[in-house]
C-alpha cells in the first residue's frame, strides 16, 4: 500500500479535491492518507463493498474512537445514540423504529409543500443585483422541511442552523478546542430545545414526526428520550448540512453545464459529480485482508465516496457532468445498513427545488466564480453568486 500526504484543509485542495482522488487513484484500491494517519479505499468496487461488509462498522471497538474530554462529552453524549455511531443489535432496533415514523408515504407527501416554499422562495430573488443562491434558497429549504417534517416551529430555523453548523463542525479537518466548546454549547442548547418538544407532544399528539417517533413500537420496545432527541437532531443535522451543499453544488454543476433538463437521471448525476459528504470511515472489528492490506480488530479505514464517484472504471469520463448519465449506483448516500435514511426525502427536495429554480429562471447565471469554503470532510459553497434577468 503507497502512501500519499494532503492536508485537508490546504486552501487548492479545499477549491478542487479532485485532482488529488485522481492521484491516489492510480497507486491503488487502497493507499494510506498521511494527513488521516488512515487507509483510504479509492475505487467505487472497493468502497462499495467496504460499506457493505459486516467485519466492519461505525461504531469504535472497546478503547477505540474519540478521546472524550470535559469540553466535548455534551456532544458525545448525544452522539452515543446516533443511528450513525452504532451497529447491530442496538442499530437494528433503532433505524427500525425510525422507519416506522419516516415512511414513504410521509415523505412523498411533502411534494406539495416543498413546491410552495421554492416559488414562494423564487418570488423573493432580486432582480435587478446578483444575490447568494445559498441563502436566498439552498439553506432554507431543507430547515423550513424539516421543521414541518418534525412539528417545532419554523420560526425557530435560524437556531436550529445556529445549532447544526455547530455540531457539525466537528466533524472537519479545521476542528480547534473552540469549535469543541461551541458544538458542546450547541447541543446541550438543542437538546434541551428537542427535550422540551417530546415532552410537548407525549402530552399533546399531532401529525408529525416527533409524536411518530414517540408512537413506534416494534417487538414491545419504544425509543427513549434520549434516542427521541438524537434522532430529532441527526435528522435535521445530516439532512439539512448535505442538502443545503448539494443544492449549491449542483446548481453551480447545471448552470455551467447549460441547465439541462431536470429528470431523475439528471438529479443522480447531481449527487454522483460534486457530493457534500467525501470521506466516511468504518472501524475494523476482526482481522480481515483488503487489497492486499492485512487489518487489525480496532484499525479504521476511510471509504473516499468523492473518489468512488469519479472512478473511471465505474463511470466513463467521469469528470464530465453528463444529465443523462446511467451507471452503477453513487457512493454518496453511503450504502449497507448506514445507508442514509433520508436519502428519499433528500432526491424530492433536490428534485423539485431545482425543477422549480430553472422553470422559473431559465437565464440563471453565475454572477462570479464560485468559492468552496473550508468544511472537509464535507464539500459545499461558501455562497453561490447568481444573476437573472
Amino acid at each position: 500500500m503507497e502512501t500519499i500526504s494532503q492536508s485537508p484543509t490546504d486552501p487548492a485542495f479545499v477549491q478542487d479535491p479532485y485532482p488529488f482522488y485522481e492521484r491516489a487513484r492510480t497507486m491503488g484500491d487502497l493507499v494510506y492518507w498521511q494527513d488521516y494517519a488512515m487507509p483510504c479505499a479509492t475505487s467505487h468496487k472497493l468502497v462499495s463493498a467496504l460499506l457493505r461488509d459486516k467485519r466492519m462498522g461505525r461504531e469504535p471497538p472497546p478503547g477505540k474512537g474519540p478521546v472524550i474530554t470535559e469540553r466535548t462529552r455534551p456532544f458525545y453524549e448525544v452522539e452515543a445514540h446516533s443511528m450513525l455511531a452504532i451497529e447491530p443489535p442496538r442499530h437494528t432496533r433503532l433505524r427500525g423504529l425510525v422507519l416506522r415514523a419516516f415512511t414513504s408515504r410521509r415523505i412523498a407527501a411533502l411534494e406539495p409543500e416543498i413546491e410552495a416554499l421554492c416559488h414562494q422562495l423564487i418570488d423573493a430573488f432580486p432582480h435587478d443585483q446578483p444575490f447568494d443562491l445559498i441563502a436566498a434558497y439552498a439553506r432554507t429549504i431543507p430547515v423550513v422541511i424539516i421543521c414541518r417534517l418534525l412539528g417545532v416551529p419554523e420560526e425557530r430555523g435560524e437556531d436550529l442552523l445556529a445549532w447544526s453548523n455547530a455540531m457539525v463542525a466537528m466533524y472537519q479537518a479545521r476542528r480547534t478546542p473552540e469549535i469543541e466548546q461551541e458544538a458542546s454549547r450547541a447541543t446541550i442548547e438543542f437538546a434541551e430545545f428537542m427535550r422540551s418538544y417530546v415532552a410537548e407532544k407525549r402530552h399533546h399528539p399531532a401529525d408529525d414526526l416527533i409524536t411518530h417517533l414517540i408512537a413506534a413500537e416494534q417487538d414491545g420496545e419504544r425509543l427513549s428520550t434520549d434516542e427521541l432527541i438524537t434522532t430529532a437532531i441527526l435528522l435535521l443535522n445530516a439532512g439539512h448540512e448535505a442538502t443545503v451543499h448539494t443544492i449549491g453544488n449542483g446548481a453551480k454543476a447545471l448552470i455551467e453545464a447549460g441547465t439541462p433538463p431536470i429528470t431523475p437521471a439528471c438529479v443522480e448525476e447531481v449527487i454522483r459529480f460534486d457530493p457534500p459528504l467525501h470521506l466516511f470511515t468504518r472501524w475494523i472489528y476482526e482481522e480481515v485482508e483488503i487489497a492486499g492490506h492485512r487489518f487489525a480488530p480496532g484499525d479504521e479505514v476511510g471509504c473516499l465516496l468523492a473518489a468512488a464517484n469519479r472512478d473511471p472504471l465505474a463511470y466513463p469520463d467521469p469528470a464530465r457532468f453528463d444529465p443523462a448519465r446511467t451507471g452503477p449506483a453513487n457512493t454518496s448516500f453511503g450504502a449497507g445498513i448506514h445507508f442514509c435514511v433520508g436519502a428519499p426525502l433528500a432526491r424530492l427536495e433536490l428534485d423539485v427545488a431545482f425543477r422549480i429554480l430553472f422553470a422559473r429562471c431559465p437565464d440563471l447565471r453565475l454572477a462570479e466564480s464560485p468559492h468552496f469554503a473550508n468544511l472537509y470532510h464535507f464539500h459545499g459553497l461558501e455562497r453561490l453568486m447568481v444573476e437573472t434577468g
